[in-house]
């Protein structure tokens, strides 16, 4: 299989989910791959699951009740067998089926929903795991090619106009509202797509990180279609 990712510092490949999870992030590596060319009708499994609210999480039962042809049974097999992979590691995976996520709406000049490029922050050790099965998926963005918005003088000044303490307090708020999450990509900036199949870890913001996290965004929907995603 071509390797995609190889030519990205940024990326690590690898070729099991053993190597996935025992390699560490090093230099400027934040993401690592576990890149797959899946077989099996993943479609056929997002067309007949219920979607019951815009996100709607997934059981192991809901996907043992399918009734699904040898091509979805495989497919069905391959997220059974990587829910089951993670939650052995100790990981709480979570399938979802997806119709669209929430909207920020709130201001004009800045956005904390997922569709803006952002990082995970977590107060105990822990890294993103995440693979689309079917749909749209996910970019991830290298650090030098993004501006935290927070930095970005016209954003930095309409947020300090918003918030009426003092300075001291003013890093406080844009942490508790997660506006230091989100970044604004350069002009220049080439985002890369994470595919479908591919089982990604992603460094986070978190105790004891060596790295830089990874600043990622999902993808708007394609029409009329769901997304069929595992994250945890």
């Amino acid at each position: 299989m071509t390797n995609l990712f190889s030519h990205h510092k940024e990326i690590g490949v690898v070729a099991t989910f053993s190597e996935l999870v025992n390699t560490d992030f090093e230099g400027v590596m934040n993401a690592i791959c576990w890149e797959r060319n899946l077989v099996g009708d993943f479609e056929e499994i997002a067309s007949k699951l219920q979607l019951k609210e815009n996100i709607t999480e997934v059981s192991i039962e809901d996907l043992l009740k399918l009734n699904l042809s040898k091509e979805g049974n495989l497919a069905r097999e391959i997220i059974l067998n990587d829910l089951r992979l993670l939650t052995d590691f100790g990981a709480s995976p979570s399938l979802n089926l997806l119709k669209n996520y929430e909207r920020d709406e709130e201001f004009d000049f800045i956005s904390t929903d997922v569709y803006s490029f952002h990082v995970d922050r977590s107060p105990i050790a822990t890294n993103t795991f995440l693979c689309t099965y079917f749909g749209a998926s996910s970019d991830i963005l290298t650090n030098n090619e993004a501006t935290q918005k927070i930095l970005i003088p016209e954003i930095r000044e309409k947020l300090r106009a918003l918030h009426n303490d003092t300075e001291d307090e003013f890093d406080d708020f844009l942490e508790e509202y997660f506006f230091d999450l989100h970044y604004e990509p350069k002009p220049d900036a080439q985002p890369i797509n994470l595919g479908l199949g591919n089982l990604w870890k992603l460094a986070v913001d978190s105790p004891e990180q060596k790295v830089l996290p990874c600043i990622h965004r999902a993808p708007i929907e394609n029409d009329g279609e769901l997304r069929l995603l595992l994250i945890c």
